[in-house]
């Protein structure tokens, strides 16, 4: 299976953002990126890449201890 390779206006479409979002991230190398030409193209396996390690889960809620206080 081939590598599909997205514009920046396409990553910023998948992850809901504007275009200055990825733009940013390339800038400061903080994703991997091919630049064909003038063109900047980033690989779909290294956009879900760098969602699976952004990705924050949820704190799971401990069992409450209701305090007694004394009278």
């Amino acid at each position: 299976m081939r590598e599909r390779y997205l514009s920046v206006p396409e990553v910023a479409e998948l992850l809901g953002t504007t275009e200055r979002f990825p733009r940013r991230l390339i800038a400061e190398r903080r994703i991997t990126f091919v630049k064909v030409g003038r063109h900047i193209r980033i690989a779909e396996s290294v956009l879900s890449a760098y969602i699976v390690a952004n990705t924050v889960e949820p704190i799971r809620p401990r069992p409450s201890r209701r305090v007694r206080r004394a009278a």
